[in-house]
């Protein structure tokens, strides 16, 4: 199944966590924490502005993103946990 977002919708998969800390303490999954941070795997359209204009979007598939921790709706889609945001959402993009 693929996925195509609608408007200003973004489709992030999370990036993986550490599950062991910097000294080699194991963190088991029921106390680790979401990662905030996502690769955008589809885009949508963009916004209309009042003129009924369409205002590109600031994300491309495949940017590494930052959100809050309780951003975005989460689906499952072929056995992967993605997101389904607004643009909004999104806090940063992440540049290497």
């Amino acid at each position: 199944m693929k996925l195509r977002p609608l408007a200003d919708r973004v489709i992030v998969k999370r990036l993986e966590n550490e599950t062991k800390t910097a000294s080699g303490i194991v963190i088991p999954d029921n106390a680790a924490e979401k990662p905030d941070q996502g690769e955008v795997m589809a885009v949508g359209p963009g916004k209309k502005n009042d003129k009924g204009e369409l205002l590109a979007m600031n994300v491309k598939k495949g940017d590494r993103v930052l959100f809050g921790k309780y951003s975005g709706q989460s689906v499952k889609v072929d056995g992967d946990e993605l997101l389904v945001m607004k643009e909004d959402d999104l806090f940063a993009v992440v540049e290497k």
